[in-house]
């Protein structure tokens, strides 16, 4: 099959630990031919389906020089059997209008995954508001007041912007509530932007773990991601340790219970946020740790994913 990756810039990525590279790595061994795209690079004009101007690519096993490509070609997005994508945060307007020039291809007969409709139906913060029987005590607002109402009842709580990814503009304020008020302006902008608000869960020293879903099976382990030093985040782009591990029965089955749901509305591959027993985060634009897990458990996650979507593309 021919595959687009709809992804960032192929010469940003850190292959050592790319997912989308690992898809690409397993997919090329199989037979398939790979072609790569930027958001960009799609287009639609009357008359015309939605094309994109994509490159044909060939992986060289050369870290220094990882892919070859032939010339940039403009192409029907329905002209290839499937096109995944795989852009990463954030889900800003540029985002939200690649996936409406997606699901124009789709009506044009073009097979993506992640659905489009079903990644912006499913914001990665908000989207576990459809679970909250997993999640930790959880509070959306955009008025201060709620936010200090909360922090009164809990007294430990950590504060995330809706649009964040990579740990970025997570706080954490403890019982004395030190910055709370500052903290609260620059997240919510003075009550313009909303905000998400969570009691603070203590087994985030043993990791923030993701936990993957592939076609609506968990992946047998999860990538604990630890906090290093003073750092409350496990992000590893924070600096977090991953630590690969079994899923505990709770991991599984918060997965069993999600998984299927939302593999039925298109999202073929998810990543669940999990700390302790609860469910922080569910996360379906881009999601990681393929490399990780693989490499430290022997488990193939990659392979795994390529058969979903070879029996994806026999179903669809």
């Amino acid at each position: 099959m021919h595959i687009l990756f709809v992804a960032d810039p192929l010469e940003h990525f850190k292959i050592y630990k790319d997912t989308t590279f690992s898809m690409m790595r397993e997919a090329q061994r199989r037979g398939h031919t790979l072609s790569a795209c930027e958001p960009r690079d799609l287009g639609w004009q009357r008359g015309r389906p939605v094309t994109a101007r994509a490159r044909a690519i060939t992986l060289t096993g050369d870290p220094d020089a990882w892919f070859s490509e032939d010339a940039i070609q403009e192409r029907p997005l329905h002209g290839f059997d499937v096109v995944l994508m795989r852009k990463d945060p954030p889900f800003d307007a540029e985002y939200i209008y690649a996936t409406h020039l997606l699901e124009q291809a789709e009506r044009e007969g073009a097979r993506v995954v992640n659905k489009p409709r079903a990644l912006r139906d499913h914001p990665e913060k908000l989207a576990i508001m459809e679970f909250s029987e997993f999640t930790t005590p959880t509070l959306v607002t955009r008025d201060a007041a709620a936010v200090r109402a909360f922090h009164a009842e809990h007294q430990d709580i950590i504060l995330k912007p809706l649009d964040g990814m990579g740990g970025m503009g997570i706080f954490r304020v403890k019982a004395d509530a030190l910055n709370l008020g500052s903290i609260v302006e620059t997240l919510n902008k003075n009550g313009a932007e909303t905000i998400m608000v969570q009691r603070f869960v203590p087994e985030i020293s043993q990791g923030d773990k993701r936990v993957l879903v592939i076609g609506g099976q968990p992946v047998p382990y999860s990538l604990a991601r630890i906090p290093q030093g003073t750092e409350v985040r496990g992000n590893l782009a924070a600096g977090g340790k991953g630590v690969a591990q079994p899923l505990t029965e709770q991991d599984r089955k918060i997965a069993e219970a999600i998984g299927p749901v939302l593999n039925k509305r298109g999202l073929l591959l998810i990543g669940l946020d999990v700390i302790g027993g609860s469910l922080t985060e569910i996360n379906v634009t881009s999601p990681t740790c393929f490399q990780e897990i693989t490499e430290q458990t022997g488990f193939d996650v990659p392979a795994m994913f390529i058969d979903a979507l070879e029996a994806f593309l026999k179903t669809a």
